[in-house]
């Protein structure tokens, strides 16, 4: 077994300041960060690329995604991206293009305005005016002996139910949620996986009553913290949807490009031990053997199955609450028509579909008007999800298998009755998807917080603790960036 520690920048008696497992966004974000801040730092992945679960693919003209597939342009995302010099490669959305829910046989689009509210026809009247009263704080009050012994946590279904009506949960928070988590409302925690709207609840008036208060109070805080804008980061338009010209892997590539050789791939952690001197040495196999890393700080981006292994001798009670967090398979399937094989013009960011409607795709992504210029002339592909906490099956079926269900629910919704057969692109499943935040999710983190408190310097962060987006993750890692540098600036060892 050989020692690595040298040559990373500043350390102390040739142990690293941090050493981060996973290259994923939010494992680079952290390390650069860190490293902005003259730490010595180290990534691990186990794989042969960076990213996770973003990932870009090409071929016959084609540019489509395998995981996320757009993002929602934050300023901490914005403000990495242009930092890894990408500012140029970024592309918007039209924030105007419609979403669309397959309803009774329709596509019809979801309402963003209030003159869309009251002609759309996805709710009946009754269904629109049982959402309003409910959005400005007509509910009733959260009860019952199932809930009591939740203690008081609701599922997205009940506390939707609860806030807009029956009609509203069924034809639009279930066909988002299993846009987002590809998840079952009946399982997710609204306050874990809404936590904004559980806080709006939580400040009274109702959503919109509390949507308001929440705004007027980050205005505030915004106006007391204003600092110069920098010119150099884009203000995209309410609405718009962002990648890369070249796809959303880009930026993992960017920054991992810019820690350089901090970020060594098919690196796999073995095992974690807790030195007498409150370092942590880590046994690492790498492509040259095993190796010894040790670090005053350490740092977990990685899906929780992995996580809970690795602790399971340190932290046992952690190890056992992160294994009760259920990530369902979801398969992505890209699939090609001739555009005169469509029964409309793509004219949408997409189609998403109630579980009620009895078909197995969770959603449709139209990819091809999303971001133009990643079709060949005369093609349109679309980007479909199906499986999830709804369909666990998918696991057991063959790619082949895949294509054809998501096929004939293409036929059903989009295609014409002679349209061909598909150019099948990709079919890529995820065996462990999206973490799902269920009932007792936040539990589950509280007793992890607790067997970390006493394992000082370490550190863990990806989806199932901040958010499941792209921007979530790059936020989350930056603030565990931040708390690591605060721990290493007074942590006693």
């Amino acid at each position: 077994m050989t020692e690595l520690t040298a040559g990373l920048g500043p350390s102390s008696a040739g142990v690293l300041d941090t050493l981060v497992v996973g290259a994923g966004i939010s494992g680079l974000t952290a390390a650069l960060r860190l490293t902005q801040r003259d730490r010595s730092v180290l990534v691990l992945e186990h794989q042969e690329r960076v990213g996770g679960c973003i990932t870009t693919a090409s071929g016959e003209g084609f540019l489509w995604e395998e995981g996320p597939n757009s993002f929602a342009p934050t300023p901490e995302l914005l403000e990495l991206a242009v930092e890894v010099g990408l500012r140029d490669e970024l592309v918007f959305a039209d924030g105007n293009l419609p979403r669309y829910v397959y309803w009774r046989g329709e596509l019809l689009p979801v309402p963003m305005t209030p003159g869309a509210f009251w002609r759309s026809r996805l709710l009946s009247e009754g269904g629109k005016l049982r959402l309003l009263l409910g959005a400005f704080g007509f509910t009733p009050p959260a009860m019952g002996p199932e809930l009591a012994a939740r203690g008081g946590e609701e599922t997205i279904r009940e506390f939707f139910s609860r806030h807009l009506g029956s009609e509203a949960v069924e034809r639009l928070v279930s066909p988002f949620v299993s846009g987002v988590y590809a998840g079952d409302i009946d399982a997710l925690s609204a306050s874990a996986a809404f936590r904004r709207m559980a806080n709006m609840e939580a400040q009274g008036g109702g959503l919109v009553g509390g949507a308001m208060r929440v705004l007027l109070a980050r205005r505030r805080d915004r106006a007391k913290a204003a600092t110069k804008p920098n010119p150099q980061i884009p203000k995209p338009k309410r609405g718009q949807l962002g990648s890369f010209r070249t796809g959303i892997q880009a930026l993992p590539e960017a920054v991992a490009a810019k820690l350089g050789d901090r970020v060594k791939l098919r690196w796999r952690v073995e095992k974690i031990h807790r030195t007498p001197y409150g370092t942590y040495a880590v046994d690492v196999a790498t492509p040259e053997g095993l190796q010894l890393i040790e670090a005053r700080s350490l740092l977990l981006t990685v899906p929780t199955q992995i996580v809970a292994d690795l602790l399971w001798n340190l932290a046992p009670e952690a190890s056992q609450a992160l294994q009760g967090i259920y990530y369902p398979p979801v398969a992505c399937v890209i699939v090609a028509y001739p555009t005169d094989a469509y029964r409309r013009p793509l004219d949408g960011f997409g189609n998403l579909i109630p579980r009620s409607a009895g078909l197995k795709t969770l959603g449709t992504i139209w990819a091809s008007t999303l971001f133009p210029g990643r079709a060949p002339e005369g093609w349109a592909h679309t980007i479909n999800f199906i499986g999830g906490a709804t369909y666990p099956d998918i696991a057991q079926m063959t790619p082949d298998a895949i294509a054809q269900q998501v096929d004939a629910d293409l036929r059903q919704i989009l295609l014409k009755p002679d349209a061909p057969e598909p150019k099948v692109l990709a079919v890529r499943l995820w065996r462990r998807a999206i973490p799902q935040y269920e009932i007792g999710h936040q539990r589950r983190l509280d007793t992890v917080a607790a067997a970390l408190e006493r394992l000082p310097g370490l550190h863990l962060y990806s989806n199932y603790i901040g958010g499941v987006s792209v921007g979530d993750c790059i936020k989350g890692g930056a603030a565990e960036a931040a708390r690591i540098d605060q721990y290493l600036a007074g942590g006693s060892h």
